[in-house]
């Protein structure tokens, strides 16, 4: 066995825990974080900054990467790496002192890494208020951008503590993190609903009829539960709380210092099928009614707690939307599915304004030029939503009152109106743009999808897959219709049975998809697993090369 292998596997086996160690201002000295000469001075535990949500490393493209930490107090980064995990010429970067006004986390842009290359992290903060005490030691690895000879592996999934499941110890947590991190990901694409912000969580559920497969067995669900989870989020302590429990899971803890990720969000960041006309007047679970207020305290929470890497200082200029090359062999698009959208409505708009709009005309423009250009044999979009599938927004409504819709289609199956008339234009423009894969989840189960011009009623788009995955931790529902309007056609699925809603992670039904790239045949397979590791539906697609 290779010394790098030996290296990384005995790396990897302590990979995500704490460095025990003691603090003290000679030791600060001897680690380049302080000029006193001050005698070693041993320092109680609470006296030293801790790591509460451990550390995240995220979109790892050409030569960079984002390292995400959050301290317990304010404090400076400090991240050390090297190409071994013997640590014997570590690079040291140092980085910003976190406050409250993060919830004290923060970021650090590593660059210049050379490609095809194991990294190993040790990542620490520095008290900065008081004693210049330093914590404990977080360790991670990741491996950076393929150059194209070596094959890559990519997870995908969405939905993470949702309707109510949240992290129960009685089975071992949020074990889908774990079944992921054990399939060795170069990375993992995180589509959204990162936390479930309107879904109170309480201390056990009792399973009632059709959220079982044993209806004579009566089951209870037992969450861990904070403050800021037992209600709707609403303040911003409260949003931030959301990404605080998720990370009290050691299951997601280990996975995020070994897996960079690719973030985006959905709805229940902010609150269910949010828009700009969402109308929570009637809603009393909520004493803030103002769905703008909301959605800036949820978008900036998202940012704070997302390993993404940021453009500037301020949150009002982050993107979300944006592309990550992965190597010749893969370029991901990550879309923003909420953020320039029109009010839920109808629907049924038949000309392209800003109340159909679902991207976006930037976004949509910025998409094009990007596929149009990219020189990647693969280019996944990565989707919060499907394309076809009828999500509605009011489900339940009284007689008379008109369906408004959530997503892009409409349930008309006729020629493109509404939301259609972006995406329908899209692929007009993109058809000429070869191996197009899109990749989502939002309606909590697994699916592959079909788009066939010629069994479409908007014919002009050259046909393409859709996979959708999850939930990786929320109740499991489905299946969803399909509008006929761009001619999907539903290849798989794994829904729960008949009469069955809401299934929590007792059941085994939640999913993430995986994405395996061959460097020598360049063909990608997508693959579905449920929490078990159990493979439930492979597809093989050939590149289109020339």
């Amino acid at each position: 066995m290779s010394q790098f292998i030996q290296s990384r596997r005995r790396f990897l086996i302590n990979s995500g825990k704490l460095a025990v160690g003691v603090a003290s201002f000679s030791t600060l000295a001897a680690c380049g974080l302080s000029d006193s000469k001050a005698p070693a001075i041993i320092l109680p535990e609470h006296a030293r900054p801790k790591l509460p949500s451990g550390i995240q490393i995220g979109d790892v493209r050409n030569g960079n990467a984002t390292i995400w930490a959050q301290a317990d107090r304010a404090a400076k980064l400090r991240i050390e790496y090297d190409f071994t995990d013997r640590f014997k010429q570590p690079k040291v970067v140092s980085g910003p002192v976190v406050t409250a006004a993060s919830d004290y986390t923060g970021r650090v842009n590593l660059t210049g890494l050379p490609n095809d290359q194991h990294i190993f992290l040790r990542v620490s903060f520095e008290d900065a208020t008081q004693n210049n005490a330093i914590s404990e030691t977080y360790t991670g690895s990741f491996r950076t951008m393929t150059t194209g000879t070596s094959p890559i592996r990519f997870v995908w999934g969405g939905d993470v503590a949702g309707q109510g499941w949240g992290i129960n110890p009685d089975i071992g947590g949020m074990r889908i993190w774990e079944t992921m991190r054990l399939r060795q990901p170069d990375f993992f694409i995180h589509s959204g609903d990162t936390i479930y912000a309107d879904g109170p969580i309480q201390n056990t559920v009792t399973l009632q009829a059709g959220q079982s497969l044993k209806p004579d067995e009566q089951r209870i669900w037992k969450n861990i539960v904070t403050e800021e989870v037992s209600k709707v989020a609403e303040s911003l302590k409260e949003f931030r709380g959301r990404y605080r429990y998720n990370f009290m899971d050691e299951n997601l803890r280990r996975f995020a210092a070994e897996v960079p990720q690719i973030w985006q969000w959905d709805d229940h960041e902010i609150t269910n099928n949010w828009s700009s006309t969402k109308d929570l007047s009637k809603n009393n679970a909520y004493t803030e009614k103002d769905i703008n207020t909301l959605s800036f305290r949820g978008k900036q929470a998202f940012l704070e707690y997302s390993p993404m890497s940021w453009t500037s200082e301020a949150l009002s200029d982050q993107r979300i939307y944006r592309k990550i090359s992965y190597g010749p062999l893969l370029d991901v698009f990550v879309l923003d599915m909420r953020s320039y959208r029109g009010g839920n409505s109808t629907n049924l708009q038949t000309t392209l304004n800003a109340d159909s709009a679902f991207l976006g005309e930037t976004q949509v423009n910025w998409l094009v030029n990007e596929l149009s250009n990219s020189k990647a044999v693969w280019k996944v979009i990565a989707a919060d939503m499907p394309i076809g599938l009828n999500v509605q927004d009011n489900f339940g409504v009284a007689d008379g009152i008109a369906k408004t819709w959530e997503a892009i289609a409409n349930g008309n199956n006729g020629a493109p109106l509404g939301r259609e008339l972006e995406i329908a234009g899209l692929l007009r423009r993109i058809k000429a743009v070869k191996n197009i894969v899109w990749l989502t989840a939002d309606v909590h189960y697994c699916a592959a999808h079909y788009y066939d011009n010629t069994q479409a009623q908007f014919t002009d788009f050259s046909p393409f897959w859709e996979f959708v995955a999850g939930p990786l931790n929320a109740g499991t529902f489905g299946p969803n219709e399909m509008d006929a309007t761009f001619g999907g056609q539903v290849i798989f699925e794994k829904t729960p049975p008949a009469g069955k809603a809401n299934l929590s992670p007792l059941d085994g039904y939640q999913f993430f998809g995986e994405v395996n790239i061959d460097p020598q045949s360049k063909a990608l397979t997508v693959e579905f697993f449920n929490l078990d590791g159990i493979s439930q539906y492979t597809q093989e697609l050939t590149a289109v090369l020339g």
